[in-house]
Formats: structure tokens, sequence, C-alpha cells
């Protein structure tokens, strides 16, 4: 990750926190049935670049299609802010919604449309 920084965020309420190390120079956002409706800009990484500060015991899952992601959500205030699953090779990662990162302005970023509607 070239220009990598690492960034706090998680949920509305707070009772979800993590952190993550990321490179934001590109972000997707991506027009598949959960997506599309959440309008989340996402960026991946792999478990070794993210951490899960406090909530785990606060978070639902839900999953479907091929529920090969865990999309976790706050129970308190229904934000997900990450989601936790396999990517296509298998890998574990997590996928980070942007838009729930402390600090960050989404439109300062250089985003991606990703067509995951058709996959």
């Amino acid at each position: 990750m070239p220009d990598a920084k690492t960034y706090q965020g998680g949920c509305h309420c707070g009772k979800v926190r993590y952190q993550v190390t990321a490179d934001l120079a590109q972000v997707i956002s991506c027009n598949c049935s959960i997506c599309s409706k959440k309008a989340s800009l996402l960026t991946f990484v792999g478990t070794d670049a993210f951490q899960l500060l406090q909530g785990e015991d606060n978070l639902t899952d839900y999953q479907f299609n091929t529920k090969n992601i865990h999309h976790v959500f706050c129970r308190t205030c229904g934000i997900q802010s990450f989601a936790r699953g396999t990517d296509r090779q298998g890998q574990a990662m997590f996928s980070v919604n942007v838009r729930c990162l402390d600090d960050v302005d989404p439109t300062t970023l250089a985003v991606t449309a990703v067509d995951g509607r058709s996959r």
C-alpha cells in the first residue's frame, strides 16, 4: 500500500469503533443491491490492516446471496461501517465504508464505479 495511512472509524452512536490502515487513493462505489441502497464508498483491506477496538458484542450480522460476506451493523444505531468476509481468492478481508472514517472527506476521494449488480 503505497500511501496507506491509519484511520479510526465506527458507527454513528460510537459503540462500534475500529482502526484500519488503508490507501484511500481510490475507493469504489458499487451498484449491487445492498451497496447502492446504503450509498457506501468502500475500500478493502486484509485482516492484518483492520482492528476492531470495541463493539463486537453490539454487532448484528446480515448475509445474502453467496453468504461469503458478513454485513455487520451496530444493533443500536443500525450503521454498517464495515463488513468481513473472503475475497474471490478465498482470502479473509474487510470491506470498510469510507464514509464512516473519522476526519475523511469523501468528496475529496477518487471514486471508481463498480458494476457489482452484474456479478
